[in-house]
């Protein structure tokens, strides 16, 4: 779609980077006004900015709503609406001093207070209930307002991951919490970011507009001030196809979620802009449940484990495009560890060794094996809300092969929002496939610690004593290289051992842009795309 660009010019230097390895130094005409159309595979399933738990949702959310610190690519923090923090000697109290000229788009004061009654709210199951930030708010012991511009968190006990979440924690204004539009977000939810939310169209499209105060941007942002454009339109377009389509024609100036099929329409195409970046946190994989079904005995759960054979399903489906994992998180995580890669998989013989060795020694005339005159039969859970990637196909490929190879029947099943809450509640599934992108280790609590004690997405049922002292240890623990360890040999025990989780694929984001787009890409430490506050559009 070509955007009108209005306002004044400002002369910039652009670095072009050629692909002889040469760099070339242009000048190109920053150019301020507009509005940017994007093309987006996922709808929120809220606007609300904290119960939102869908990966792909932070991208629109990010406009409007904003954290204490921002990372740099190493994950060190950086301030943002914060100045600064300290933790004390004892690593329990955590003390930010905030910014002192920031306001929220509504015009209410951000202070002291204001970001307080957010971490309080936090601690609240009535608000957060099945969202995980329940779970690490619970560690808070107290939070305190020792000056108009100072918050004090202290927590229960030492927890390393912590200072990951109160930062990052989305910020919204005191009027929020008593409005009927807090659980499901909207316009009466007012944020400090760049942009405020002007109209949302329930499975269509959501309208920003530029907020002319902004003047907070994160120290690792490439300007200060308010945004470059005057406003952005988020498009739902769920299929890959439909949002290539739209870009290649001209209805939206840039699209997030490239298809693997689809990514050569914009490699080395002067027209358009095409980049990808490796996500963080948890991989996509199949969590298979100890407590329900088949996959109670750990022989079928190693028996599909060493039964499949991913890479070449990667290989059909994505062409290439696609990062085959083998552990607990992602290659691009600092407490990632590749000892298991190639450890597992592609061994059929074994793994239908370890069926027969677990009952299911015959086979019905459909070729799957039966026990005491039952199929085995094994439900995954897909939520509706994170289809997307193709994903769709790849559990049909899996599916395939698991009834060719092993003569095990994987029923999928999409659900939608409240039956996924549902499902997950009474623990009567089979599998459920998902990953998430949170870091520091939040993740890996969120899916192994026990339901009880707070593993909020703990998918496998899982209650081993044996991760327990593990993930204890790499709590207390500040040292990244000690935390990789204890991560390491909680992985080896999840995955090798007890085939909690079968990981398949590292999932990554994708931006493809009109050639006129400058200023898209991604996060420096999560990798997820930018928000668009650094982006701007030149003269088509």
């Amino acid at each position: 779609m070509k955007s009108s660009v209005y306002v004044r010019s400002l002369s910039v230097l652009a670095l072009l980077v050629l692909s002889s390895g040469q760099l070339l130094y242009a000048a190109e005409q920053l150019q301020q006004g507009g509005n940017l159309t994007w093309g987006v595979e996922t709808e929120p399933n809220t606007l609300n900015p904290q119960l939102n738990g869908q990966s792909k949702a932070e991208l629109i959310l990010r406009v409007a709503y904003e954290s204490l610190l921002a990372r740099k690519p190493d994950g060190s923090y950086i301030p943002w609406l914060a100045t600064g923090y300290k933790v004390s000697d004892d690593g329990k109290t955590y003390t930010f001093t905030l910014r002192d000229d920031v306001k929220f788009s509504n015009g209410e004061k951000f202070n002291s207070a204001a970001v307080a009654e957010n971490f309080r709210h936090a601690q609240d199951p009535a608000y957060c209930a099945g969202s995980s930030i329940c779970a690490l708010a619970g560690r808070i012991a107290s939070v305190e307002t020792p000056g108009e511009y100072t918050v004090s968190i202290t927590l229960k006990d030492v927890y390393s991951p912590f200072l990951s979440f109160a930062s990052g924690l989305k910020l919204i204004s005191p009027s929020s919490w008593t409005s009927p539009q807090l659980k499901s977000g909207g316009t009466d939810l007012a944020g400090t970011g760049p942009f405020i939310l002007k109209r949302y169209e329930k499975g269509q499209q959501i309208e920003y507009v530029r907020n002319p105060d902004y003047r907070w941007a994160s120290a690792n942002a490439k300007h200060q001030g308010p945004a470059y454009l005057e406003g952005i339109t988020y498009r739902f377009l769920p299929e890959s196809s439909v949002r290539t389509g739209a870009l290649l024609s001209g209805q939206v100036d840039v699209i997030e979620g490239v298809s693997g099929n689809d990514a050569g329409e914009f490699k080395d195409n002067p027209d358009f802009s095409y980049q990808h970046a490796l996500n963080t946190g948890t991989p996509y994989s199949l969590f298979l449940n100890v407590k329900y079904g088949p996959t109670q005995k750990v022989k079928v759960r190693q028996a599909i484990l060493q039964g499949l054979d991913i890479s070449p399903i990667l290989q059909s489906i994505y062409r290439g495009e696609r990062t085959r994992v083998w552990g607990i998180t992602s290659p691009v995580d600092p407490l990632y560890d590749a000892s298991l890669s190639g450890k597992y998989g592609n061994n059929p013989a074994l793994a239908n060794q370890l069926l027969d060795e677990a009952g299911w020694k015959t086979k019905g005339a459909d070729g799957i094996r039966t026990k005491d005159g039952k199929p085995l039969s094994i439900e995954i859970i897909q939520a509706q809300a994170t289809v997307r990637d193709q994903r769709d196909v790849l559990l049909q490929a899996i599916q395939a092969q698991a009834r060719q190879r092993l003569g095990v029947d994987l029923k999928i099943r999409y659900v939608d929002s409240g039956t996924y809450t549902e499902v997950r509640k009474t623990g009567q599934f089979g599998s459920i496939a998902n990953s998430n992108t949170d870091t520091d280790g939040i993740d890996i609590e969120n899916h192994y610690l026990p339901v009880d004690a707070g593993g909020a997405i703990n998918y496998s049922r899982t209650d081993a004593p044996e991760i327990i002292p593990l993930l204890k240890g790499a709590s207390l623990t500040l040292d990244n290289t000690q935390r990789k360890t204890f991560y390491g040999q909680l992985q080896n025990f999840a995955v090798l051992q007890q085939a909690l989780a079968i990981p398949l694929y590292e999932p990554e984001d994708q931006i493809a842009a009109a050639s006129y787009v400058h200023g898209v890409g991604f996060r420096p430490f999560k990798q997820m795309p930018e928000n668009a506050y650094d982006v701007w559009l030149s003269k088509h």
